[in-house]
């Protein structure tokens, strides 16, 4: 394949509402510090975690072979697959450690072949922190999940409504972080999620979850704020 000197970076974002639900997806790529172009879509029924994928899939396309890009999105679940999980999927074709079919695989599959004939580096910003790119997808997924028009830009960055774009900085401080974190721990739950055996599960109250879950070698629990978190955490789960 021929090489090319271009080099990109990309903003990914994907929106859900219901999660399943009507979803959009958004990315922005910047060629070379100088050309912007907004990609975007709108799927009928789909989630959250299909988004963020389908988001990285779509930029990743619109790219030549061969060319070096940093995608920078808030997804822990698209970095992960693509920096630790894909290969032993693949290996064990395409099942989890459990023997169950990787969830999304036709998504993952086919990130892992557009990805291996380009130079992909994943970086992860917080959402909803400040940082452009990230904020600006994020409008756009969400506008096309609700079914909105949208207009998209196409044209050199010095023309482009947001020309700082490229600055990745994010403008919630560490103390602003833990304070979210905190409140996350402090929040009422939804509900709780456990895996043990390969097998998730979900649970109204702490002490249901916690006699599944104590003692058990392996297993896994997180509390869920809402029932658009508690089934990203089931397809996070899912990819074990």
């Amino acid at each position: 394949m021929p090489k090319t000197d271009q080099t990109y970076i990309v903003f990914t974002d994907g929106s859900s509402r219901g999660n399943p639900g009507p979803g959009g997806w958004a990315a922005i790529v910047i060629e070379n510090g100088d050309k912007l172009t907004e990609l975007g879509g709108r799927v009928e029924h789909t989630t959250n975690n299909r988004m963020e994928l389908e988001a990285a899939l779509r930029a990743l396309e619109f790219l030549p072979e061969q060319a070096v890009v940093t995608i920078h999105t808030d997804s822990s679940y698209l970095i992960s697959g693509m920096t630790k999980w894909v290969a032993g999927w693949k290996r064990n074709g395409w099942q989890t450690s459990t023997k169950i079919e990787v969830l999304n695989r036709d998504l993952w599959s086919a990130l892992d072949r557009v990805a291996a004939s380009r130079n992909v580096h994943f970086q992860y910003v917080g959402g909803h922190r400040g940082v452009l790119g990230n904020e600006r997808c994020d409008h756009i997924a969400t506008d096309l999940a609700d079914g909105e028009q949208h207009k998209l830009f196409s044209g050199r960055l010095k023309d482009y409504d947001l020309p700082n774009i490229l600055d990745v900085s994010q403008n919630e401080t560490i103390a602003e972080n833990k304070k979210t974190d905190s409140a996350r721990h402090r929040a009422a739950a939804y509900s709780y999620v456990s895996m043990v055996g390969g097998i998730i599960e979900t649970h109204h109250t702490w002490p249901e979850c916690e006699r599944r879950v104590r003692g058990v070698a392996g297993a896994k629990y997180k509390k869920s704020l809402n029932q658009a978190d508690e089934q990203k955490i089931i397809e996070e789960f899912g990819a074990f």
